[in-house]
C-alpha cells in the first residue's frame, strides 16, 4: 500500500490546506486537555458546593467534548490530518495539566476560567488565520465555539464569585 496525498475538495488553496489543519490540530489538543482537566475536577471536587460544582463541571465537559469531532472533521474536510494519539495531544497542547492530589474547589473554578479564556484566545487566532485564507466555514464554527466558551467562562466566574480567587 502506498501513501496517497490527501486531496482537498475545497478551493482554499494549498497553503490554507496546510496551515488551517495545523492550527486546528493544536486547537484540538487544547480542547482535549481542557476536557480532561474539567472531568478531573468534576471527579475530584468536594466540599459544601459539591453537587452544584459536580453537575456544572460535567455539563461543561460534555460541551467541550462535543467540539472534538467537529474540529477533527473540519481539518479532514479541507485536506489535512488530525490528532492520532494521546502522545500527540500532550506534545501539541498549550493548556497545562493539573495532576495535583487536591485542588480547592474555588481554585478549580478559577483555573478552568483561565483555561477557557486561553482557549478563546487560541480560537480567535485560528479565526484570524481563517479570515486570511477566506475559510468562512471554519470561521463560522469558531464563532459558535467562542460564544459557547465565553458562556462557560461567565458561568465559572459567577459560580466562583465570593470565593478567594474571584
Amino acid at each position: 500500500m502506498t501513501k496517497a496525498d490527501l486531496q482537498s475538495p475545497t478551493d482554499l488553496g494549498a497553503n490554507a490546506n496546510r496551515d488551517i489543519p495545523a492550527a486546528l490540530r493544536a486547537l484540538l489538543a487544547d480542547v482535549f486537555a481542557l476536557y480532561l482537566k474539567t472531568k478531573n475536577f468534576h471527579w475530584h471536587v468536594s466540599g459544601s458546593h459539591f453537587r452544584d460544582y459536580h453537575l456544572l463541571l460535567d455539563e461543561q465537559a460534555e460541551q467541550i467534548f462535543a467540539m472534538t469531532d467537529d474540529i477533527a472533521e473540519r481539518a479532514r474536510k479541507i485536506g489535512g490530518t488530525t490528532l492520532r494519539s494521546i502522545g500527540q495531544i500532550s506534545r501539541e497542547q498549550r493548556i497545562l495539566d493539573n495532576d495535583a492530589d487536591y485542588v480547592d474547589p474555588q481554585d478549580m473554578l478559577a483555573e478552568l476560567r483561565s483555561d477557557n479564556q486561553q482557549l478563546t484566545r487560541e480560537m480567535r487566532r485560528v479565526h484570524e488565520l481563517c479570515d486570511e485564507y477566506g475559510d468562512v466555514a471554519t470561521a463560522s464554527l469558531l464563532e459558535n465555539w467562542i460564544d459557547e466558551t465565553e458562556r462557560r467562562i461567565w458561568f465559572l466566574y459567577e459560580t466562583g464569585r465570593g470565593g478567594p480567587n474571584s
